[in-house]
């Protein structure tokens, strides 16, 4: 049986912080960006109002701080090597956030087959956020479902990865989920719970329990 493995980025693949707390550290703007989150953790705002404002404290931002806050996030170690087991196996991995898609994408280099976030303009920025690309958590089902569609499968094929309530309505659509370092509430769902730092234990959590498939 071929899966699709869907991946949360903020809180899941990378540990206790999030996209754009990286990139506003890169502009020495972690405390504006620390309210954001408050705000939006405590659901005051939604994630098109995130994105603008978070857009507007980018204004400087330029592509060498946007490598740079990737090159020195706190990722998970074993990503690369999760995903190349999953190729090797013939099954899909994808990864799906409300984090910008131009930070997203970058995980196209790692060896995942689609990365999915929000759209932003090109950096650096000369246009505003055009709020219908912005990603909600329902959207993670609509991103996943096309998806299904590309590589020929359906959620019944899907395993998710996600840490907060933001990944709720995705681990609801699918049969199987995993809590990465998540939250109760999100745990308290999910089919396995992992704790640590390496996505490979995570993983192997999965595999174990595939029927027919010995974990690695």
């Amino acid at each position: 049986m071929t899966l699709l493995h869907l991946f949360d980025l903020d809180g899941t693949l990378m540990y206790g912080s999030a996209a754009p707390v990286e990139l506003s550290r890169q502009l020495g703007l972690g405390a504006e960006i620390a309210e954001l989150e408050r705000a939006f953790g405590a659901r005051e705002i939604g994630p098109q109002e995130f994105s603008v404002a978070a857009h507007a404290l980018w204004a400087e931002l330029t592509p060498a701080h946007v490598r740079a806050a990737f090159d020195g996030a706190p990722w998970l170690a074993g990503i690369r090597e999760v995903w190349q087991e999953i190729r090797e196996r013939g099954d899909y991995c994808a990864v799906i956030s409300l984090s910008p898609s131009f930070f997203v994408e970058l995980l196209l280099e790692w060896g995942a087959h689609a990365a999915h976030g929000s759209v932003f303009p090109k950096v650096p920025f000369t246009r505003p956020v055009d709020v219908t690309g912005i990603l909600t958590p329902k959207d993670k089902v609509t991103v996943a479902d096309r998806l299904c569609s590309r590589f020929g499968l359906d959620r019944a094929d899907c395993v998710a990865y996600g840490d907060s309530a933001t990944d709720a309505v995705l681990f609801d659509a699918v049969q199987v989920s995993v809590a990465v370092n998540a939250r109760p509430a999100l745990a308290e769902r999910a089919t396995h719970v992992y704790e640590g730092r390496d996505l490979r234990d995570a993983y192997q959590l999965v595999a174990a329990a595939r029927p027919g498939v010995e974990a690695s």
